[in-house]
């Protein structure tokens, strides 16, 4: 959880202590009860998961199914009304913004939820639903309800969230040139 805390306070420009990120931040408060009740999933206790659970969403506002999988160094910035459900895999350094969504499409037999690969951020009150991955690096921006596969290092806003495409750089290609030739009179 140190380590958790320790690369929230280098990513958020609003944090002031190691202290406060441990005290006051919500999302690694939901993390710390996560990390006890999937343990307790892992051992098949899942009453206690689940009380456990529904304890950190109820004080947090951030509901993280016991079953998920997450890596380290997770940020969930402000967390309000996150959802993870249980399938969902969330790998290392990504970060999270509140509202956001990670569900299923459907109700069916084996993984359901989003796969988001290391380093993603993912932005205010997006939706990722089904068996999608979202590549490494990948940023999804606020609001966008994501339904697809999303590469790595790719940018996707919108409903249904769609690719934004890089401009090409603009390079303007300048010469100088003297004038050597000479006018007779």
């Amino acid at each position: 959880m140190f380590q958790t805390a320790r690369s929230i306070l280098k990513r958020d420009p609003a944090a002031h202590s190691l202290l406060e990120v441990l005290l006051t931040y919500p999302g690694i408060r939901a993390l710390f009860w996560y990390r006890i009740a999937h343990f307790m999933a892992f051992h098949r206790l899942y009453t206690i998961a689940g009380f456990l659970s529904q304890y950190a969403a109820k004080v947090t506002g951030i509901s993280i199914s016991p079953e998920a999988k997450i890596g380290k160094r997770v940020f969930i910035d402000h967390g309000i009304g996150v959802v993870i459900g249980a399938t969902a895999v969330i790998e290392d350094d990504v970060t999270i913004l509140h509202g956001v969504t990670l569900g299923a499409r459907r109700a069916v037999e084996g993984r359901r939820h989003p796969y988001v690969k290391k380093g993603a951020f993912i932005g205010a009150n997006a939706q990722l639903l089904g068996t999608i991955t979202i590549g490494a690096f990948s940023k999804v921006g606020a609001g966008a309800i994501v339904l697809n596969n999303v590469a790595d290092k790719t940018t996707v806003v919108g409903n249904p969230a769609r690719t934004v495409n890089k401009l090409p750089a603009k390079v303007i290609n300048v010469t100088f040139t003297t004038n050597t030739s000479t006018t007779k009179n």
